[in-house]
Order: C-alpha cells, then sequence, then structure tokens
C-alpha cells in the first residue's frame, strides 16, 4: 500500500513539474497586452499605474481596488496576477505569487496608498506561481486565507518536491523521452527537461507557508466588511478543485484567479479540474453585469468581450473533439490532433501537453471513454 501510495504521488509530482517547467520557460516569452480600448476609457481604472516595478504594475480599478498585474517578460518574481483591496477599516491581499519578492512588493505597495490594518492575505488557489511566495505574509503577522483544501495540497505537492533531487526528477522525464511515439510529446518532454531544474530550484529554495485561515465552501460565500467596502469570497469549480474568487459586487469587480485566463488557452492539467464544471462557472461570470471589470489570473485587466473570447476556447476544442469522439479515434491520439484555428493563433497555451491536451483527455472522461 505504501509503495502504491508512493507510486500515485510520484506520478502527479511529474505531471505537476512538467507544467511548470513548461510555464516557466513560455512565461517570459508572452507579452502584456496593453488595456483594451473600452477599459482605458472606464473611469473606474487609473490612466497610470500606482507603481511600475516591470515585472509587474499596480493599477487602480475601483475604490479601495487594486490589480497587481504581472509582465513575465520582464521578470518572473510575480508571474500570476492579485491585488489588494482597501476599505476604511481594514485589507485585504489577493494572492502569494511565486516568490517572495513579488509578495513583498505587493504588500509594500499596499502600505503606500493605505496604513489600514491587514486583515489576511488571500491563495486564490494552490499553485505554486499563486502561494510560494505566502511566507511573506506570514513574516509579517498577516494570516494566510484559503480554500480549505488548499493547505495540504500545497503541502502534499511543494513538500513531496523538497524531498527529491534535481536529479530523481530529470530522469523519469529522459525515460518518457526516449519512448516516446510521437513528435509532438517529443516536443512536449524535450522542454520539460529543458527547463525542470529551474523550476525545481524555485520550490526548493521556498519556505512554504500554508493557509491557516480555511474558507469551507459549505458555508457559502464568505461575506467581509472592510469598512465601506464589502466583499464576497467564493468557491467555483474549474481550474483545481481549490478555486476562490472575490468579488466585489457593489463595484462590478471580480478578481477570478485561474478560473479566467486572458490571452490563453485553460490550463487543465490538475486532478481536480473539470471542463463540464468550468464552463458553468465561466457562464456566471458571464451573466454579470456588462460593465464588470474581471481582473484575471493571467493577463490583462479585462471585461466581457475577453471573457467571451476565453470561453470560445472551450466551445472549439469540444467542437473539434467531439467529432474524434465519434470517429472513435482514442483519446492518445486526439489530444494531439487538435487545430488551432486562425481567430486563436495569438493565444498562448503554456504547453500543450497541460492546456489542450488534458483539456480533451477530460472532455473524453466526461463523455463516458475510458481511461
Amino acid at each position: 500500500m505504501q509503495n502504491k501510495m508512493q507510486e500515485v504521488s510520484r506520478r502527479r509530482f511529474l505531471a505537476q513539474t512538467s507544467y511548470m517547467s513548461a510555464m516557466y520557460a513560455a512565461a517570459s516569452m508572452i507579452p502584456l497586452r496593453a488595456l483594451g480600448e473600452n477599459l482605458a476609457q472606464d473611469a473606474r481604472i487609473s490612466a497610470t499605474p500606482v507603481v511600475d516595478k516591470g515585472f509587474a504594475s499596480v493599477r487602480k480599478v475601483g475604490n479601495g481596488l487594486y490589480a497587481t498585474i504581472s509582465d513575465t517578460t520582464k521578470g518572473l518574481q510575480t508571474m500570476c496576477n492579485g491585488g489588494f483591496l482597501a476599505g476604511k477599516d481594514s485589507a485585504l491581499l489577493i494572492e502569494g505569487f511565486v516568490s517572495t519578492a513579488g509578495a513583498a512588493f505587493q504588500l509594500e505597495t499596499l502600505r503606500s496608498v493605505s496604513q489600514v490594518p491587514v486583515k489576511g492575505a488571500l491563495d486564490t488557489h494552490y499553485h505554486f506561481d499563486h502561494s510560494l511566495g505566502n511566507a511573506v505574509y506570514g513574516a509579517n503577522g498577516i494570516g494566510l486565507w484559503a480554500h480549505v483544501n488548499t493547505a495540504k495540497r500545497i503541502y502534499d505537492n511543494y513538500g513531496t518536491w523538497q524531498r527529491l533531487t534535481k536529479e530523481q526528477l530529470v530522469a523519469p522525464l529522459e525515460k518518457q523521452l526516449a519512448s516516446a511515439k510521437s513528435e509532438a510529446a517529443k516536443q512536449h518532454l524535450q522542454g520539460d527537461i529543458a527547463t525542470v531544474g529551474n523550476v525545481y530550484g524555485m520550490v526548493a529554495a521556498a519556505q512554504l507557508a500554508l493557509p491557516n485561515h480555511a474558507i469551507d465552501p459549505a458555508m457559502g460565500p464568505h461575506k467581509v466588511d472592510l469598512g465601506g467596502l464589502a466583499i464576497s469570497i467564493e468557491h467555483y469549480p474549474g481550474h483545481s478543485g481549490t478555486d476562490m474568487i472575490v468579488r466585489v459586487p457593489d463595484q462590478n469587480v471580480v478578481y477570478t484567479g485561474d478560473l479566467f485566463f486572458n490571452g490563453y488557452f485553460p490550463i487543465a492539467f490538475d486532478d481536480e479540474a473539470t471542463i463540464s464544471g468550468w464552463r458553468n462557472t465561466l457562464k456566471m461570470f458571464a451573466s454579470l453585469d456588462k460593465d464588470t471589470i474581471f481582473v484575471p489570473g493571467h493577463g490583462q485587466v479585462c471585461g466581457q468581450s475577453e471573457l467571451a473570447m476565453f470561453r470560445s476556447t472551450f466551445d472549439d476544442i469540444e467542437e473539434q473533439a467531439r467529432k474524434m469522439y465519434k470517429a472513435g479515434v482514442p483519446v492518445e491520439e486526439a489530444q494531439h490532433q487538435y487545430v488551432i484555428p486562425e481567430k486563436f493563433s495569438k493565444l498562448s497555451t503554456f504547453s500543450w501537453g497541460f492546456s489542450i491536451g488534458p483539456t480533451i483527455q477530460k472532455m473524453y472522461q466526461e463523455w463516458g471513454a475510458k481511461k
């Protein structure tokens, strides 16, 4: 039983590490888009950032609302997006980012605009690029908030990584490369091997800080009053199984975490990712006010038109995958046969094997295909 559990943990680790390797390699090559014309004219959004450090900038997106937007072409200190909300009585930080430098930058920026006590810092989910910098908040006496399962998933995944060596990581990937049958699989694995050392270094050097303020979705939306600023922290299915959003209903602003990627195909590698659940979540986002401002997990601050584009990637993947499924194409082949249409040619896939590939795999599973 113990050996079986170790093998399951190892397989999960390798899948997660491969994703991160691909993400690390791709991140520095993805330019950050400018604000869309409609949002550039939106009075809620400041014309210039409060602070711009290159790797990330902080821009006001509402009354007491700020978005931290990463530009990975200029550095990987943050990688994902986040932000903070400051009311009259207290503030809430969003995301621990990939490094303590990233989290420290956000905390310092908050302190430059408000001196109210910090009520907490929320990880929107457990993934490395949203949580490895948590220790900065803990060191400053700030409680770490997250979905009730986030602490365990951080420990189970990244605690495992820290007990392995770089050689242990690379050897299985090289073995997979040697037996790869398709050119696409070979390309994915070559990219993984080339960058896994960088990601391993990030995880190995991190001081894991686990959330200590668990938010249980079974209790319903977690309402918080920051002093004239009412917010709702809510759980929805889709990307990781631990996904939380921060909604500010009075101002039509939503911090989505990785339930929304602006300028990317969906990343669906996680064991607990659910395509049908994710699409229902996006349908809910689309039902919000037409003037809703979204702070996505990655990409520029955006609105409903960009959300519609992201939703349409699921539609197109399903259309092509459904035809293959009905034609009896095995999922092992189907996941590599999707053709990116011209309208999506500028979107990033991060890595095919952890974006489009697993999206098709999970669609097949939901349609009744055997694993």
